[in-house]
């Protein structure tokens, strides 16, 4: 299907860093005059068309580039899989038949078919990074907070962040210089962290599809393998944690629509929120607390380090697979937790599929990430 909502006629790109490339816009993220519809029929029907852009994209086009359409997004960009109970599922054109990933599924199928630049979206869980690496393209989550998020519905605010999805590493620098709020340069990161609690559990043949990546690294960078996690259970206890806060922001941002107007959603999306609404403050507060020193520890790691794991530790599921949310949420939460940047960049192929690689970094090192994937580039 059809993965965007085409404009109005095409907007003359001004003059600006970004003239000449167009962006298309994932539908939680408001354009002045269309209806942001968040994946849902009955969102669209209750919430009027905004009258004004949301900041990310009245930073873009002041930059220069051109609106190319909205683009599909999972309901309420509540998944990972790139699945629509209302509207069905974005191609891949990386992988015909294959899950794009989400929730930035549309924006992700834009960018990846060519009909856009830039795909703007959103990442609370992996949203940008799971469909760049499904589709074989560069997907960023910012430094949580490093861009406004005014004009974007939310999801779980603790985690949200709007992100960019292009097919080259240097369009997706010249978006990020455009998106990022200034911060204060970070000193160039030394050490590559690949720990081996992390990198035990990934199929050997996925290692082996990711070599090539991992030994250009590995010369730019000295290697640790030292565990991140202390003890087998603390990273599922992470997850859970991470699962359990998400999940009662999520309650909290849209428990009040859903009660009062009782969409209809599709099963992964209805099981979470079923989940979410039975979260007491208590298990909130409890979770948050256990979080807070799992997010202390990752800092403390990535401190002159970019830890490199699997985007997803699998090749995009077949269409009519269900979500996988289990295996992807382990790997993909660990930015979001730390809230820091981390970079999805294509990493080779398995069985003629796309995988893909993400580096994360200390919060604040977003332009370090984004120059270590041009080195990477460059050295191939």
């Amino acid at each position: 299907m059809i993965p965007w909502l085409p404009p109005a006629p095409d907007e003359p790109s001004a003059p600006g860093p970004l003239a000449g490339l167009s962006f298309a816009v994932k539908d939680v993220i408001d354009v002045a005059g269309l209806p942001t519809g968040a994946g849902h029929p009955r969102w669209l029907d209750t919430h009027p068309a905004p009258e004004h852009d949301a900041e990310v994209v009245a930073r873009l086009r002041a930059a220069g580039a051109s609106f190319a359409g909205k683009t599909h997004t999972d309901e309420l960009a509540y998944s990972l899989a790139g699945t629509n109970h209302h509207y069905g599922s974005p191609r891949n054109p990386a992988a015909p038949g294959r899950l794009t990933g989400g929730s930035s599924s549309g924006s992700a199928s834009a960018v990846a078919s060519g009909l856009a630049d830039i795909g703007l979206g959103t990442d609370t869980s992996g949203s940008c990074r799971v469909p760049a690496a499904f589709t074989g393209i560069y997907g960023l989550r910012p430094t949580h907070s490093r861009v406004p998020r005014a004009g974007c519905v939310p999801l779980a605010p603790s985690f949200d962040v709007p992100g960019a999805l292009t097919r080259t590493p240097d369009v997706l620098r010249r978006a990020a210089s455009v998106l990022l709020d200034p911060r204060p340069e970070q000193p160039a990161p030394t050490w590559l962290l690949l720990p081996d609690d992390l990198w035990h559990p990934v199929p050997p043949e996925l290692k082996a599809a990711l070599r090539g990546t991992l030994n250009a690294l590995q010369r730019l960078l000295k290697t640790d393998r030292t565990p991140l996690f202390r003890g087998p259970g603390a990273w599922p206890e992470a997850v859970a944690a991470y699962s359990t806060v998400q999940g009662a922001e999520v309650w909290a941002a849209h428990g009040a629509w859903i009660t009062r107007e009782k969409p209809e959603f599709g099963p992964g999306v209805a099981a979470r929120l079923a989940r979410a609404a039975k979260i007491t403050p208590a298990e909130a507060d409890g979770a948050r607390t256990a979080l807070a020193s799992t997010t202390a520890l990752l800092r403390s790691r990535l401190r002159d380090t970019v830890l490199a794991v699997p985007t997803a530790p699998m090749t995009p599921p077949p269409l009519d697979a269900p979500g996988d949310r289990s295996r992807l949420l382990p790997y993909v939460c660990l930015a979001s937790i730390a809230g820091a940047p981390a970079l999805s960049l294509p990493a080779g192929t398995l069985d003629g599929l796309p995988v893909a690689l993400s580096l994360i970094g200390m919060p604040d090192s977003d332009e370090r990430l984004l120059a270590l994937a041009e080195a990477l580039r460059d050295a191939a």
